[in-house]
């Protein structure tokens, strides 16, 4: 099931989609859970996809699912009108995912109002599915906990 996303850019451009494990993070939304590439040796996350791991240089790597529980680190609100029917502004942020330091997605902040928008915010994964992809963007996560500044294992 799909919901309306607030403040959400109106028209995007999707990505080539490959086969595999190259294209399974855009294509993983469909189930409502966020994979990411992941090294099966050291256990290092990888994003964006690689064929070895950066860490070990196993070519042992695979996506695995992730909590799609992060936190922003960085947010801007876009009002460039970089097409032509951009209708409102956006907010852009980097987050990180809580699994591991520096595992990093740039992405939007959706259903929410930009003026609650803050570094540290926790935010949990929403998808939007346009034709064959599902893009994960983030919004406030009504269950972050004050202690969950804590990595996961």
């Amino acid at each position: 099931m799909t919901t309306p996303l607030t403040n959400a850019p109106p028209r995007r451009y999707l990505p080539a989609i490959a086969d595999g494990p190259k294209g399974e993070f855009w294509r993983s939304g469909k189930d409502g859970v966020l994979r990411i590439t992941r090294c099966q040796d050291c256990r290092l996350w990888i994003h964006p996809h690689v064929d070895a791991c950066r860490n070990c240089h196993s070519r042992n790597v695979r996506p695995e699912p992730v909590s799609g529980r992060g936190t922003v680190e960085t947010w801007t609100i876009n009002r460039q009108p970089w097409w032509g029917d951009l209708k409102q502004p956006y907010a852009v942020a980097i987050v990180t995912l809580v699994e591991q330091p520096g595992l990093n997605l740039t992405t939007n902040i959706v259903n929410c109002a930009f003026e609650d928008i803050h570094i540290g915010l926790p935010v949990r994964v929403v998808f939007e599915n346009i034709e064959d992809v599902w893009l994960p963007l983030f919004e406030p996560d009504p269950d972050a906990r004050p202690d969950r500044a804590a990595r996961l294992p």
